[in-house]
């Protein structure tokens, strides 16, 4: 039996025309810049890392917000560029009850005028036909899979704590059984001692509901405790990817490396040696010729200010680097 792809990209990209100022001529921004991954069920992707890497661009095009510039996305099979740029609102409606988002922060991606039960009945209402009696039977069950109770529907949000608000977020995005979910920072916000708690939700709803993930975050060791694929990305383009078990015991890529040498660890056996990485993140609206990375890179020789380097098979997984 062929195991089809929930969600495949190829050399996804999108791009902004800005104004740079008075009389000046407009720019491109290539947030984002040819990415590549393929997502299977009951699979995790993590897409990591810093700011202005192309992480929150790529959730907009995932979530179907924004049409890409080029590139195909396959949701179930489907072109879902095509139809984000074709504006056929039955089909877009189709498609994007396949995919779900938790947002970063719980205490914002929650209608504070909405009760609970009316923040998971809306979903139902819009894209079922299911009966008033159904649907609350659907939330109820779904409720208590999140670790909350049936009394906990009459209340708001202002009246949980950030835990709490994070998994009735979650609870939101399952209750259409998804097939696929885009969870964007959905632990950052929340304290520590909350965190593994809602991270094993997530992998038993996974478990569960079978849906793939792809988990956007900038902490590796949350990355390292429930991906099953990792994507590093820097400028708008994928540095390195392939099987977390890979990439996590031997980071090929300088950044990668620089990433996972930042990573804090509990036993002395597991730290890696510092790698500092100079300078700062270039302007996505002037970025350096060649290898984007190449003027923070301790290996960068002449070749990496010439030629942009392309993915290419390494050790098990895909590297875009000339000095690997």
């Amino acid at each position: 039996m062929i195991d089809t792809p929930l969600l495949q990209a190829q050399d996804l990209a999108r791009h902004y025309r800005v104004s740079q100022g008075f009389l000046k001529p407009k720019a491109t921004v290539k947030a984002l810049n040819g990415v590549s991954f393929t997502l299977h069920a009951r699979k995790t992707l993590a897409v990591v890392g810093e700011s202005g890497c192309g992480k929150s661009t790529l959730a907009r095009q995932l979530t179907l917000i924004e049409p890409p510039t080029s590139g195909t996305l396959l949701l179930g099979g489907v072109d879902a560029g095509v139809v984000v740029k074709s504006a056929d609102k039955a089909r877009l409606k189709t498609l994007r009850q396949q995919v779900q988002m938790v947002f970063q922060n719980p205490f914002a991606s929650l209608n504070p005028r909405q009760s609970i039960a009316a923040t998971l009945d809306e979903p139902l209402l819009i894209n079922t036909a299911l009966s008033k009696p159904e649907r609350r039977e659907r939330i109820e069950a779904l409720v208590a899979k999140v670790g909350l109770r049936p009394e906990h529907l009459r209340r708001y949000p202002h009246m949980f704590s950030g835990g709490q608000r994070q998994r009735i977020a979650i609870a939101r995005a399952m209750i259409l059984n998804p097939a696929v979910v885009v969870a964007d920072e959905p632990v950052s916000a929340l304290d520590v001692s909350i965190q593994a708690q809602i991270l094993n939700l997530f992998m038993d709803l996974q478990a569960e509901f079978g849906c793939g993930y792809v988990f956007i975050s900038h902490n590796l060791s949350v990355v390292e405790h429930v991906a099953d694929d990792l994507m590093v990305m820097y400028l708008g383009a994928a540095v390195e990817y392939g099987t977390k078990t890979r990439i996590f015991a031997q980071p090929l890529h300088p950044y990668t490396r620089a990433l996972m040498s930042a990573t804090p660890a509990l036993r002395a056996a597991d730290r890696r040696e510092r790698i500092r990485i100079v300078g700062e993140l270039p302007s996505p609206l002037n970025p350096p010729s060649g290898c984007a990375f190449h003027k923070r890179c301790p290996l960068a020789v002449s070749r990496c200010s010439d030629e942009t380097p392309m993915l290419r098979e390494v050790d098990g997984r895909q590297v875009a680097c000339h000095v690997v």
